[in-house]
């Protein structure tokens, strides 16, 4: 697909009267013309036009008869999900979570690269293009692909799909949307992970039903993705949400910024292991030590994990301390955003009820009323492909826009 004719189409979209319309056929079909100008209060042949021109771009098709209403049976619409694909890109720690999903969200393919250590801006760059081509080689049409959205950790300038600064592989500036465009002929959106993770979740996931949600990504380092009335809030320099390196303890340990006691330093994956062994060399037992045959250098947030499964009190204890930590930082974003729901997703979070304890436990101390007592905190339901739908969602939000 041309970049010319990609960009035609997503320009097509940008009317509020087709909008309406392909969001209505998204969310209420299959779906007849007359029904959808009775919900628009459009004019019928407004809506003809309309539809004729979605059909045309082949977004729409027309499928089964309804019910007559005393005449011919209407030609019922729908979107026609499966014509165009979208890739969505995780970028991790250790490893990018590449996924391939239709106008629906539906996942169609995946693909998972691990990244090196200490790696160059090259190596993140040639290691996202290498996963895209392996996906669009699979795809015998490539011209089904609209978009490539990515979800990077750190702080990302939205406008200018830069990669300001990646925290875990202390990098700066690099160029994603200029490089993927120079590969790739087709729209390229760069966004916080966290807020791809909240994007996820509100279009295909547990947010889908609220216009106020934070998501909370909880891997490696911990961020936040802040919804507002159904839109992203990024702030004035596109560091709204970075909840990671909001200060819980002032005699904490020493955070990846240069700071100490940050919410990241007591609550991400590393955080949890270091706790651990540090805990362990002063001669507490754990099955732990059985679980890595004493070697402490091999142990990390899943290893203790594993150890809570199988009842070790000391890995419990531990990964509810680290809830309790986490609970902190969500009471003082309820007290702040006051939102309608927290949606909490990353790697810790498969933690599940050890984690979620804790949390809890902290609210329901620390919760100003009961109403911020009471805020529904759940798990990310899309899980570790949340931030990479919720990339796929950057290039849907150019199609559907919802109002």
């Amino acid at each position: 697909m041309s970049l010319k004719y990609t960009r035609g189409t997503f320009q097509l979209m940008k009317s509020i009267n087709r909008s309406s319309i392909l969001n209505m056929i998204r969310e209420k079909g299959p779906i007849s013309r007359a029904e959808i100008a009775k919900q628009t209060s459009l004019t019928p042949p407004t809506v003809s036009n309309i539809v004729k021109e979605l059909i045309e771009s082949k977004f729409v098709i027309e499928t089964t008869q309804g019910t007559s209403q005393g005449g011919r049976k209407p030609t019922l619409l729908e979107i026609n999900a499966d014509q165009f694909y979208i890739i969505g890109i995780d970028v991790g720690r250790y490893k990018m979570n590449f996924v391939v999903s239709n106008l629906f969200g539906d996942l169609k393919d995946s693909n998972v690269l691990r990244i090196k250590e200490h790696p160059t801006k090259e190596d993140i760059l040639n290691t996202m293009k290498k996963g895209i081509h392996t996906l669009l080689e699979r795809e015998k049409n490539g011209q089904k692909f609209l978009g490539i959205g990515v979800g990077m950790h750190g702080i990302v300038d939205v406008e200018k799909g830069i990669s300001l600064f990646a925290p875990s592989f202390q990098l700066y500036d690099i160029p994603i949307k200029l490089e993927l465009e120079k590969e790739f002929d087709m729209l390229i959106k760069v966004e916080n992970d966290a807020r791809t993770m909240t994007l996820g979740e509100s279009w295909f996931g547990h947010g889908n039903n609220e216009d106020h949600i934070v998501g909370v990504n909880v891997g490696h380092g911990i961020g936040a993705g802040i919804m507002i009335n159904g839109r992203l809030f990024h702030g004035d320099s596109d560091i709204a949400g970075e909840i990671g390196h909001v200060t819980i303890d002032l005699s904490g340990p020493k955070c990846t910024c240069g700071n100490y006691g940050c919410l990241q330093a007591l609550a991400g994956g590393p955080a949890i292991a270091a706790r651990a062994i540090k805990e362990l060399k002063t001669g507490k037992y754990s099955r732990i030590l059985d679980i890595v045959d004493s070697d402490l250098e091999i142990v990390d947030g899943k290893v203790v994990y594993e150890a809570a499964c199988a009842g070790d009190e000391f890995s419990i204890e531990l990964l509810n301390q680290t809830g309790r930590y986490l609970g902190i930082g969500l009471i003082n974003l309820i007290h702040t955003l006051n939102p309608e729901r927290i949606i909490i997703g990353g790697g810790v979070s498969r933690a599940g009820d050890f984690l979620m304890d804790g949390i809890k436990e902290t609210l329901h101390s620390r919760g100003l009323t009961k109403k911020a007592k009471e805020t529904p905190i759940v798990l990310s339901k899309l899980g570790e492909n949340a931030s990479a739908f919720g990339s796929c969602v950057l290039i849907l939000e150019e199609i559907f826009e919802r109002h």
